[in-house]
């Protein structure tokens, strides 16, 4: 006979949050996000697992200072954007990321079917600082913008999905 399941077990559908994750200041709907390393009280690791259904990315293009990231395929096939060139990925394929590099990064799903991710990294470090590349206006609302971030040869894509490049024009 099956036993109470202990707190340190959940289910990653259990943990996800609502559908609503956005920039501020911005009406993008970004990945659907289950906070599991918050869950079970992490206070080294953030692990994540994040749906992105069709159309949806992670993030705007970024790079962090002080922050490690790791990202596992699960499902599906994501585009990494990867200093503005898109590389597709399947599941089992991974990439990292580690601090202070300057490559600027974001996972979108540009298929017609769901993508599920595995993301790991460090949780929040006071000196760490970030930089969006592709959209410098964030620069007056992120106290920790990262002004000396390496510079590094930047690919021609804009970062963006199909379907919100394609929902940006037609609000236009």
């Amino acid at each position: 006979m099956p036993s109470k399941r202990p707190a340190c077990i959940a289910h990653w559908s259990d943990v996800e949050g609502p559908d609503d994750a956005r920039y501020r200041d911005d009406d993008e709907l970004l990945g659907i996000g289950a906070a599991l390393g918050r869950h079970f009280g992490l206070d080294r690791l953030g692990i994540h697992h994040v749906r992105l259904p069709p159309g949806r990315r992670t993030s705007f293009p970024h790079a962090e200072s002080h922050e490690e990231e790791f990202v596992y395929v699960l499902e599906g096939a994501p585009d990494v954007w990867l200093d503005g060139v898109l590389h597709r990925l399947a599941p089992g394929d991974s990439v990292g990321f580690p601090a202070g590099t300057g490559q600027s990064h974001s996972f979108l799903n540009n298929s017609d079917a769901e993508v599920r991710l595995l993301v790991v990294g460090e949780t929040s470090k006071a000196e760490n600082r970030v930089v969006y590349p592709v959209n410098p206006d964030r620069k007056p609302l992120r106290p920790d913008w990262w002004d000396d971030a390496p510079l590094r040869e930047m690919g021609d894509h804009d970062g963006m999905t199909d379907i919100e490049r394609a929902r940006r024009a037609a609000k236009a």
